[in-house]
């Protein structure tokens, strides 16, 4: 059904108003609001705003209409693929100026830890969920052939383990239905978007999770206070040249990112293409992605211009203009999630939910273990589901010093994506015969 407000320009608008809702209610210090953001986290709120005008159809990530031949035209929001494609990027360069990389590393290993566990919670997920949903519906995860639930399955563990190239390489592989195919992307964006809601509430509670974890933030806090002491020692009242030069710095990164990576996805998609193994071309396919090379050349040169005199633009607000560009993110992201369609197939939702139950339960017995922050928890969550696209959100949600953990483990996730993802379809078709 098409949207009451078509125009991007329009629902650009409408979303910068409720980010503004968000910002001046959540500053309100007495009264409801400050009751209301004890409990409600504002990026929370930032997210799920536009998910409702989504939901009653006042906004619109895509939507049909029919055009003076009377064929149906399928009509698209470009604001999200700006947001993802010029912003993030420009986020990333900015909000990883001032970053310091050897204290990221003494973070130890327990991101990593909890990125693999994460992995591993898809990669049983989905089977367990099958065994489970099939004891009461067998018909929800039958289908015979190319029409198999688990080969629509398999989509899912390509997207929640890496991102989008290897859901894309999973639906090669196993060849689904693709007629079929958009149930499991609506399951995909459904489950995915209430899990990231679910953590960030979580993250307004975070002190009190940690507690409860048991966990030693103390490395966290050290590499927060370290950004936060450089910051307030470089502070400086920026002037309109302060702002000018983090711009060119931030979107001639993200230039030279696009240049970059329509070269380097074209070299890496031959070169995967040459592979005589149809296996190990699907298993590197991520290569060929051009959000994958954006993403890591916009980290990459962000980091090197960290050992620069480019670091000290952080007094002048580097990583303020970086959260900014992030919350407009959100806000498109948020857009992307209609409620109503968790009702659509409540069948493959269910499978969704428990595979995601079973993810975020094995999460939280493992950090329970290790005694792992809260942070890991959540970034290492969303580096497999969300990808590069939300795990820097999370991320930067503790602080903004922090987004580039959740890049460097999301990029991991795309590199891994695709050899999980088969494992995962491999267990899910063994569950499916039983």
């Amino acid at each position: 059904m098409e949207p009451i407000f078509t125009n991007d320009a329009i629902v650009f608008g409408i979303l910068m108003i409720s980010l503004g809702f968000v910002f001046y209610t959540e500053n309100i210090k007495t009264g409801f609001w400050a009751k209301f953001y004890k409990i409600v986290p504002g990026l929370f709120m930032a997210y799920f705003i536009p998910a409702i005008f989504t939901t009653f159809r006042v906004i619109a990530p895509e939507w049909e209409i029919e055009n003076t031949t009377g064929e149906v035209v399928q009509q698209k929001s470009q604001l999200y693929y700006v947001a993802s494609r010029f912003l993030l990027p420009a986020a990333l360069v900015l909000m990883t100026l001032s970053i310091d990389l050897k204290a990221i590393f003494n973070l130890g290993s327990k991101a990593l830890i909890m990125f693999f566990t994460g992995t591993i919670g898809i990669i049983i997920g989905g089977p367990i969920a099958i065994l489970l949903i099939s004891i009461f519906s067998p018909e929800t995860v039958g289908g015979a052939d190319f029409d198999a639930v688990w080969r629509g399955l398999s989509t899912l563990a390509g997207s929640w383990i890496g991102g989008g190239a290897n859901q894309t390489a999973m639906l090669e592989i196993y060849q689904y239905n693709p007629s079929k195919y958009g149930g499991m992307v609506i399951v995909d964006i459904v489950v995915a978007n209430v899990w990231m809601a679910i953590l960030l509430i979580g993250i307004g509670k975070k002190d009190k999770i940690d507690k409860w974890l048991k966990a030693d933030t103390s490395a966290i806090e050290e590499l927060k206070e370290k950004v936060i002491t450089f910051s307030k020692k470089v502070q400086k009242n920026p002037s309109l040249t302060d702002y000018m030069i983090m711009l060119a710095i931030a979107f001639g990164t993200v230039g030279f990112g696009h240049f970059a990576s329509k070269y380097l996805s074209a070299f890496f998609a031959d070169f995967v293409g040459s592979i005589d193994s149809q296996t190990w071309r699907n298993i590197f396919s991520f290569l060929g992605s051009g959000f994958f090379w954006l993403i890591s050349i916009s980290t990459i040169v962000a980091i090197i211009l960290s050992y620069t005199k480019a670091k000290n633009y952080e007094g002048a607000g580097a990583s303020k203009i970086g959260s900014i560009f992030i919350y407009i993110l959100v806000a498109t992201i948020g857009m992307k999630m209609d409620l109503n369609q968790a009702l659509e197939n409540p069948g493959l939702m269910i499978i969704g939910f428990v595979w995601m139950t079973i993810h975020a339960g094995l999460l939280i017995l493992v950090a329970k273990i290790i005694k792992a922050p809260y942070f890991f928890l959540a970034v290492g969550s969303q580096a497999n589901v969300g990808g590069a696209a939300s795990a820097p959100i999370v991320a930067q949600a503790f602080h903004p010093s922090l987004a580039t953990v959740g890049v460097l483990l999301a990029v991991f996730g795309y590199a891994i994506g695709t050899i999980g993802a088969i494992a995962c379809t491999i267990l899910m078709e063994l569950a499916s015969t039983l």
